[in-house]
């Protein structure tokens, strides 16, 4: 039997584990978070590719694939009109994420209309002010997960327990989240879930192209790299010929981002920044959905338990 948890965050998300999959632009579609929610998890819908009528037709395919809660992220630095809050309320969600932007802007209004958010900080000053808007959680993003990151980024052993000395909403902590053994650690810093980002995307049901799973599988430890951080926001990549080249510019690279669907969907791996976390160095396997959380939940349990027996015998 697979093991069990029940905190604030599986109490108040309705979800049977403390998992949620990260809000990857054109990933985090129906496809790959209806097998995050049909696990037991908690399966996003992203809108920061920007396309809300592509969004609103994968929330109503959600409802023909799962009958199991799954939010809506809204990435602020990339969704800038206000009418994004009602969009998303329209839709009938019940859990959003907000991330990069300032938590004032959304958090009220998404409250009254009774969604519970949880925002996304990169750093214990964001955090603080994220509690200040009367978020209900955070997700505590360490700078060795893939994506968009600050420009000064902290790892998660450092920032999670900084956090959680400070405020006392649930935290889902992300970053280098993969297993059981991840998650056992995360708990112990003071998350009460974990967010998965890079195992998400090489999963069997995320719809990107092979070539990128491939690269995520065959990849290494130190196989990623740091761009934009004299600008914002900084990303986390792949290391590929592309993002290699504008490691040291000068200018603000987003501007080069590419085009993102030739890489998602066309397995062209210089026609867009690859992003991902140095997590990719410990994925050595395409796993479905189901098993990635299955495993990660029963590996949780046994690396509790082996903690115990270990240093708590006698």
């Amino acid at each position: 039997m697979t093991f069990a948890v029940s905190n604030r965050i599986t109490e108040a998300l309705g979800v049977e584990h403390p998992i949620i999959q990260a809000p990857m632009g054109w990933i985090a579609r129906s496809q790959l978070a209806s097998a995050v929610s049909n696990a037991g998890g908690m399966g996003i819908i992203e809108t920061s590719s920007g396309e809300l009528d592509a969004v609103r037709e994968e929330i109503s395919r959600m409802r023909d694939l799962t009958d199991k809660p799954f939010g809506v992220n809204i990435a602020q630095a990339f969704v800038r009109d206000p009418a994004i809050v009602d969009f998303v309320i329209d839709q009938g969600v019940k859990f959003v994420t907000t991330s990069a932007g300032n938590p004032t802007k959304f958090t009220a209004s998404l409250k009254e209309a009774g969604l519970t958010v949880y925002h996304v900080v990169p750093t214990l000053r964001g955090a603080i002010k994220a509690v200040e808007a009367g978020v209900d959680g955070l997700i505590v993003e360490g700078g060795e997960g893939g994506g968009f990151k600050n420009p000064d980024p902290v790892a998660l052993m450092v920032l999670l327990p900084l956090v959680r000395s400070r405020v006392s909403v649930p935290i889902v902590a992300a970053g280098g989240m993969l297993d059981g053994p991840t998650m056992a650690a995360a708990f112990a810093l003071g998350a009460e879930g974990i967010q998965m980002g890079t195992r998400m995307v090489s999963a069997a049901e995320s719809p990107v192209h092979q070539n990128w799973k491939d690269a995520i599988v065959n990849g290494e430890e130190t196989g990623t790299i740091m761009l934009n951080q004299r600008h914002s926001p900084a990303l986390r990549a792949i290391k590929t010929d592309r993002s290699t080249d504008l490691q040291f510019a000068e200018h603000n690279v987003f501007g080069d981002f590419g085009t993102p669907q030739d890489l998602y969907f066309g397995g062209d791996m210089n026609a867009a920044i690859a992003l991902g976390g140095q997590v990719m160095g410990r994925i050595d396997s395409v796993e479905p959905v189901a098993d990635v959380i299955r495993n990660c939940m029963d590996e949780f349990g046994e690396s509790l338990g082996a903690l115990a027996d270990r240093y708590l015998a006698g």
